[in-house]
């Protein structure tokens, strides 16, 4: 199994110089991006006006996706975290505007200057504390508060990504909801191992009929209704329209941290360079208590 990108480094130290370039110069991936912009940009569901929007690239990496929002005729502001991919951008002489910056510390755009936005594989990056100053709820927080304001009201938001887990996308979801997105998750192809894909398809407002999730692809090119599936894992969709009610607090537990969540914290400070001891069967064992 191939391992995740975001479990090795963080983002701005992964994709260096050789690994942005070695990124960006393989046609499978530029195949892939392709397809995956395509249909983020379908999911936006814009107008079909001909008038052009301006359009936010977050995580626009080498500027691949943003290729596909040019070619389209749109106009577009790319963020990235990591200089490499964007100098990358640069040389391939990339139409959209560039900034480099951590989406987790928020957007910092001018209220509903932003008809629509895109992200592909970036989203769930901002789930993993990086650094000991990051904390993902806080983060998430920043990002999708400050998302919520620079859109136009009525716009759309289309996140691909790559949840881990199913906690992780509860994280995702929660956190976009909190910041007044209504919406859900689409699933095409949930059926297949090779092409199932996750889009966070989120719209800036209040829920309405315009706010209803678009249809997922399924095998057989048949159509999967948002309306119909609300929150059944069976036809992959989901919807978050319908949790503005306050939950409950629930209630924690003063269990001790267990062996897996030690050896997690002994791997992080080996990531950074601190002297470790090596892992052993004593490992976050638990002591006697002696007196």
């Amino acid at each position: 199994m191939v391992s995740r990108p975001e479990l090795k480094a963080p983002p701005e130290i992964f994709y260096d110089g050789v690994e942005a370039r070695k990124y960006t110069s393989s046609s499978r991936i530029i195949e892939i991006q392709a397809k995956l912009s395509e249909r983020a940009l379908e999911l936006l569901a814009l107008p079909d006006d001909g008038v052009p929007r301006l359009l936010l690239d977050i995580g626009c990496g080498s500027g691949l996706s943003g290729e596909t929002l040019s070619e389209n005729g749109h106009q577009w502001i790319g963020l990235d975290i990591s200089l490499s991919m964007l100098d990358i951008a640069l040389e391939r002489e990339a139409k959209g505007d560039l900034l480099l910056k951590d989406m987790g510390q928020g957007l910092g755009l001018r209220s509903g200057v932003i008809d629509g936005a895109i992200s592909i594989s970036a989203v769930q990056w901002l789930c993993n504390a990086d650094k000991s100053s990051h904390e993902p709820r806080l983060r998430l927080k920043a990002f999708f508060g400050s998302l919520y304001r620079c859109l136009a009201r009525g716009g759309r938001a289309v996140f691909q990504v790559y949840p881990e887990c199913l906690a992780q996308r509860e994280l995702i979801l929660s956190s976009a909801m909190r910041a007044g997105f209504a919406g859900g998750v689409v699933v095409d192809y949930p059926h297949s191992s090779k092409s199932r894909k996750e889009y966070l398809v989120l719209t800036c407002g209040p829920p309405s009929i315009n706010t209803e999730l678009p249809k997922a692809k399924l095998e057989d090119e048949e159509s999967c209704s948002g309306d119909e599936s609300s929150r059944d894992e069976e036809n992959q969709t989901v919807s978050i329209s319908d949790q503005h009610r306050p939950r409950k607090k629930q209630k924690t537990t003063k269990k001790g941290k267990g062996r897996e969540w030690v050896l997690k914290k002994k791997e992080q400070m080996r990531r950074k360079g601190n002297a470790v001891p090596l892992d052993t069967k004593y490992t976050a064992r638990k002591r006697k208590a002696r007196f």
